[in-house]
């Protein structure tokens, strides 16, 4: 079993890293992760008593308690919060350095990656990047993950999140870089046999109907509600509101109501059930969607393929690179 040694504690100003465990540091960042002695000793391979001591000497090398009680456990002080993103990133620094990779070659590669993006954009991305996965890289797993705005920044810089896949504006973050993948737009749709709707779909005849509303944050308007009293018309009736792209379809084949969803997302699901669909009666702005990451992995050879599978896999051409500070701003991921 490992032993964390004693370290002296470093003046604010002054840190002398040949005084500095690097022990110390691999367990302070399981604590961080993990917030739970127990959980992050299991982590790193240490029991939970030398666990504990390493978090004795943390509190005193860095003058800080770094966990407290919470009322749902052990939580981080805010001192703690801002040693998370830069630990974790200094540790992925020096574990790179020290792997001495071999190049990378997408036929025998044999590693997981990490997209963060929503359940719309998984069910754009994920069948097409499979494909290509399976014929270019059978070796290489994929982890996807439900995007956070609040926390992906630091997910990226930390390397615990290679892409991003969200519609613009990103979060601010320092080296934050993005790239377009595709511009989507909206259609109509209601099920076959629907009573009101035969072969068209007029303005009056869309007001008077019950619709579904995607709406991620669970509240506020949609790209529709927007254009409707920029024009004057009565408000439409949101007779449900749900939070994810991928049941609106599936409620819609069941209902009355109509949807106004993005194009790709319908074509997922029309050919499988019962649906009509439509071009909206009214003009809805279209929006765009982007892929994000950060630039200390620009130059990687790993991502920069992977980059390149999410631009393929929904039909973009591998391109450069902008950073975010400097990109055009549009519409964040609509409700419509």
């Amino acid at each position: 079993m490992r032993r964390i040694h004693e370290t002296r504690k470093w003046a604010p100003d002054e840190v002398d890293l040949a005084g500095i465990n690097l022990n110390l540091m691999v367990a302070l960042d399981a604590l961080l992760k993990e917030a739970h002695v127990t959980r992050a000793a299991a982590r790193v391979g240490l029991t939970q008593s030398a666990m504990s001591h390493a978090l004795g000497q943390l509190r005193e090398l860095l003058d800080d308690a770094l966990l407290i009680r919470g009322r749902g456990g052990m939580v981080l002080t805010p001192r703690a919060e801002q040693l998370a993103a830069p630990l974790r990133r200094g540790l992925v620094e020096l574990q790179r350095a020290l792997r001495n990779e071999p190049a990378f070659e997408p036929a025998t590669a044999s590693r997981r990656f990490t997209v963060a993006t929503r359940d719309y954009f998984g069910s754009v991305l994920l069948p097409s990047a499979l494909e290509l996965l399976g014929r270019e890289a059978p070796g290489v797993d994929l982890s996807v993950l439900h995007v956070e705005s609040t926390t992906y920044p630091a997910l990226l810089e930390s390397g615990e999140v290679d892409v991003v896949v969200v519609t613009p504006p990103v979060e601010s973050g320092p080296g934050l870089r993005q790239k377009k993948l595709f511009t989507e737009d909206f259609v109509c749709v209601v099920r076959k046999g629907h009573p009101l709707v035969r072969k068209t779909l007029d303005l009056d005849t869309y007001l008077k109907l019950s619709h579904v509303l995607i709406s991620p944050r669970g509240d506020g308007v949609g790209a529709v509600d927007r254009v409707l009293a920029q024009r004057g018309l009565p408000p439409r009736r949101i007779a449900l509101r749900v939070p994810y792209f991928l049941i609106a379809p599936l409620v819609v084949t069941r209902s009355d109501y109509v949807l106004t969803a993005p194009r790709r997302l319908i074509a997922a699901f029309s050919e499988a059930y019962a649906l009509q669909v439509f071009p909206p009666p009214l003009p809805v702005p279209s929006f765009d969607t982007i892929q994000v990451w950060h630039e200390r992995f620009d130059g990687d050879p790993a991502h920069q393929w992977l980059r390149g599978l999410v631009a393929r896999a929904v039909g973009a051409a591998p391109a450069g690179s902008r950073n975010t500070r400097s990109s055009r701003r549009v519409r964040r991921t609509p409700g419509s």
